[in-house]
């Protein structure tokens, strides 16, 4: 599950694929042609030897040892609490040894379901009876298909029971879609709900159909966002066959552990293990939940006859969308999801740093996959294993890192990001005092076009990252080049993180400046059984070339903040990207027609604008006389983006407590910017002065915070 996936070739031989590969690493490991960069936070002598190490890094990563390594952790299905998951999570702790790495574990024990006894079933009752399809088809172009550990469609935390209702369309199931509804008069109660993958995180249509009375919820995949109606179909095509299926967890919020809200969920022999909730009591999802094919969905959707659908509900299949089935028409929709304590372990390697080993650049992808999980997420576990090889050869050397760089492989995310919640509660401590940052690679490595989202501390230490990495297609350009050319203005290309995977509990709970960056492409058979090796050397990147990019891209980045004298945040970013996210909240205040005056706090960010300049200009002043920072002058960069932090949490509840970045609660995915203000403008504004006036406090605290630091540098 991975929010950079949900916005976004012909196969070769496997001898013409390993020619090409070690042709294009042999190009891309020569230099650019491009002006050496100036490197930010770094005194003259220690640039020097930053380039060396950079310049070794950048000939390490390879095409062979990412396919190699994608190849080993797509032989099978890897759910999260299967053998087949601890197989490949051994596989994982085995390479990175080898390459020299330290490898810790951190075991759980969380409350999921069994993937390998969970059942699902939806069936016509009338006008006749049908038992729809819920696995996909066995393609003689795909190998992987018929693999006997697949497994029929599924969504985690499904409520168990076995309903028979009629039916009612509910387009994307967004609030919004059942708010229309309701304006409709259509009653819910009773019904099983039929909606689309797509608008919003699958738990949130769930939560909404739930609390309208439904009995049920039946999601599929529409033709329109990712079938027939965007390109060819697999295996022609690069989108989603008819049979596909979109599997995912419908855990809501997703905050860790449904049964220990409080703390880390150590394992039950664990002297410090917490007491648990019964299940009856957890936040849980009560109504039986499937998803379904487009082709099975169709055999429901042709056979509705209630009103046409409202503007902009219809679908890609051929025939007028109805909001309602109607009384003829009824369904049978059965689960059984037995669920219970069961043990998932994250694994890390540890580069240890030589001079602050307490303070962690940690770059993380979890390993858990619903089926083989090609892209998702083992294109970036691929990539992590590449990048840690390099790592390794380079500790082996003269450029070990001064501050350790952690390489984390965390489990039973695709569930409800649970394996990484637990080890940022868990370290939670250590993580406040010495987290640098963190860098997401969910299914990171798809494709060869360059993406990102970022916090604003680190969006300029990516960009200048990618200024130093060539492109796959062209080993005269840059990554930066091809970003700039795409967007017309790379300064403004990198987004806002939102939800939907590992970074969520760093950035969101803790503070700590975190990005999700990825060479990438479309990848329409997400969550699918056809998500497998045979689609991505065909669709994904035939070239495996993105990922050894992408490793090249994120260790330089780790490298630069494990290395630099001063940590090199982009700290004038912040009142940049303040400004821009205060106009969208005026935006919103207009169309809710609120009065919302945002004159002080935008006084307070012109003081952040301010206090930045004089900051970088006394950094730069500071390592340009080969003066290395002390302990405390990093510490305190460390601690700036804490500032938004919030103990008391956000009004929507969960581990949100970031004042400046948290998903919006209301969907799931997307960014919410400046998010307890978001939050008043549109639920009717009943606290806005409150908040108001803590956000003023917290644009003041970070500008203080940056002038402390200005004066330790002087």
């Amino acid at each position: 599950m991975t929010w950079l996936l949900h916005t976004w070739l012909r196969s070769l031989s496997v001898s013409g694929l390993l020619i090409a590969s070690l042709f294009a690493a042999s190009l891309l490991a020569a230099p650019l042609a491009a002006p050496a960069q100036s490197l930010t936070g770094f005194t003259p002598e220690r640039a020097a030897a930053q380039e060396a190490c950079e310049a070794e890094l950048l000939a390490l990563p390879d095409s062979s040892t990412f396919r190699t390594h994608l190849q080993a952790l797509t032989e099978e299905p890897n759910p999260a609490g299967t053998a087949a998951n601890e197989r490949v999570a051994e596989y994982i702790a085995a390479q990175m040894e080898a390459a020299g790495l330290r490898v810790d574990r951190y075991p759980y024990d969380l409350y999921m379901p069994d993937p390998e006894s969970a059942t699902a079933s939806v069936a016509l009752v009338t006008p006749q009876r049908m038992p729809l399809g819920m696995q996909e088809d066995i393609l003689p172009e795909d190998p992987f298909s018929d693999h006997p550990d697949l497994r029929p469609g599924w969504n985690a935390y499904s409520g168990s029971g076995t309903v028979t209702a009629e039916v009612v369309y509910a387009n994307y199931g967004r609030i919004e879609d059942f708010e229309q509804l309701d304006a409709m008069d259509v009653d819910l109660s009773g019904k099983i709900v039929i909606a689309r993958y797509g608008g919003n995180f699958r738990g949130y249509k769930a939560k909404y159909a739930e609390e309208r009375g439904a009995a049920g919820l039946i999601m599929y995949t529409d033709p329109a966002d990712s079938g027939y109606m965007q390109g060819l179909t697999y295996p022609e095509g690069r989108y989603v066959h008819e049979s596909g299926i979109q599997r995912g967890s419908i855990l809501t919020p997703l905050g860790g552990d449904p049964l220990t809200p409080d703390g880390p969920a150590l394992p039950l022999d664990h002297p410090d293990s917490p007491e648990r909730l019964d299940p009856d009591e957890a936040d849980l999802p009560r109504i039986p939940v499937a998803p379904l094919s487009y082709r099975s969905a169709q055999e429901i959707l042709s056979r509705m006859n209630g009103d046409a659908v409202p503007a902009g509900w219809q679908g890609g299949l051929p025939f007028t969308y109805r909001v309602a089935g109607g009384e003829s028409l009824t369904v049978e929709l059965a689960v059984d999801q037995p669920k219970g304590i069961t043990r998932a372990t994250n694994i890390i390697g540890v580069v240890e740093g030589t001079t602050r080993p307490d303070e962690w650049i940690i770059l993380g992808s979890h390993f858990d996959a619903w089926a083989f999980g090609a892209t998702d997420p083992n294109s970036g576990t691929a990539m992590l294993l590449t990048l840690a090889e390099a790592l390794g050869t380079l500790a082996e050397g003269d450029c070990a890192p001064r501050r350790s760089i952690l390489i984390a492989h965390w489990d039973a995310e695709e569930y409800g990001i649970l394996g990484s919640i637990e080890w940022v509660r868990q370290l939670q401590e250590q993580l406040d005092a010495g987290a640098v940052t963190y860098i997401n690679a969910d299914a990171a490595a798809t494709g060869r076009t360059f993406r990102g989202a970022a916090s604003p501390l680190l969006k300029g230490p990516i960009l200048d990252a990618a200024r130093a990495v060539a492109h796959p297609d062209n080993d005269t350009s840059t990554v930066y080049d091809h970003l700039a050319a795409r967007s017309g203005d790379a300064d403004t290309a990198l987004g806002n993180l939102g939800g939907g995977s590992d970074h969520v509990g760093f950035v969101t709970h803790l503070g700590v400046p975190s990005a999700a960056v990825s060479m990438s492409s479309s990848t329409p058979i997400y969550h699918s059984n056809y998500d497998s090796f045979a689609w991505y050397e065909r669709f994904g990147d035939p070239t495996f070339t993105g990922g050894p990019t992408l490793a090249r891209l994120d260790g330089i980045l780790a490298l630069r903040f494990a290395n630099a004298d001063v940590l090199p945040y982009d700290v004038a970013r912040y009142a940049q990207d303040t400004h821009a996210h205060l106009d969208v909240l005026e935006e919103v205040a207009a169309e809710h027609e609120i009065n919302f005056d945002a004159a002080a706090l935008r006084t307070a960010v012109e003081r952040i604008e301010q206090s930045a300049h004089a900051y970088e200009s006394a950094r730069d002043a500071y390592v340009d006389e080969g003066r290395s920072a002390s302990p405390e002058i990093n510490q305190a960069l460390l601690q700036l983006s804490r500032a938004f932090i919030h103990a008391e949490g956000l009004q929507s509840g969960g581990i949100h407590r970031s004042l400046y970045v948290s998903p919006d609660p209301f969907s799931g995915y997307a960014s919410w910017m400046l998010p307890a203000l978001r939050y008043e403008l549109e639920t009717g504004a009943a606290d806005l002065g409150v908040w108001m006036d803590r956000y003023e406090a917290a644009f003041a605290e970070l500008a203080d915070r940056i002038e402390a630091v200005t004066a330790q540098l002087q």
